[in-house]
């Protein structure tokens, strides 16, 4: 064996190790209806928080124990679980954050219809015919853009006829 894999095999036999120590710490937490969250069993497995969240069927395994009424004891079956608080908790500052960012809309809006009715009845508003302005703006726009397009074609085909005219001009000065 060479010491790379020497190596490997020392690891994935330390993995082992800890992935059995997990389990029987899992078992053991079930048996005694302790509270079983991630940390409570890598502290109890003596493995990092992290290895638990590297191996999903290990994190599923200690979520499905933890979620499981029969395994929290008969306490735990009336009791709302820690994850589905977090959980509600959160949708719940989702929610609230889109309700107020909807409001802060709608309160946008308001100001702008407003602000536009208080100008046109004092005859500061925009002309009336803003619409067809915009229209006309936006046909500019577009043959502004083609313009620039046929100008970049241009200055290509010019680049290219100089290139041309240069290997021209090379080969008849290498003749002479």
């Amino acid at each position: 064996m060479t010491g790379t894999t020497a190596l490997a095999e020392a690891r994935r036999r330390d993995v082992d190790r800890r992935r059995q120590s997990v389990h029987q710490t899992l078992a053991e937490m079930r048996a005694q209806a302790a509270d079983i969250t991630i940390s409570s069993v890598a502290a109890r497995a003596h493995v990092h928080r992290s290895f638990i969240h590297r191996h999903p069927d290990l994190r599923a395994a200690v979520i499905a124990a933890a979620e499981d009424p029969a395994t929290n004891g008969p306490a735990a079956a009336s009791t709302v679980s820690r994850r589905s608080l977090l959980a509600d908790n959160a949708n719940l500052r989702d929610r609230a954050r889109r309700l107020e960012q909807r409001a802060r809309s709608l309160e946008d809006r308001l100001s702008e219809l407003l602000g536009t009715q208080v100008s046109q009845r004092a005859g500061l508003g925009p002309p009336p015919d803003i619409a067809a302005l915009d229209d006309q703006v936006q046909a500019l726009q577009q043959e502004n853009l083609g313009l620039r397009r046929r100008a970049e074609e241009r200055e290509e085909e010019l680049a290219a006829a100089r290139e041309a005219n240069r290997r021209l001009m090379t080969e008849l000065n290498h003749r002479r």
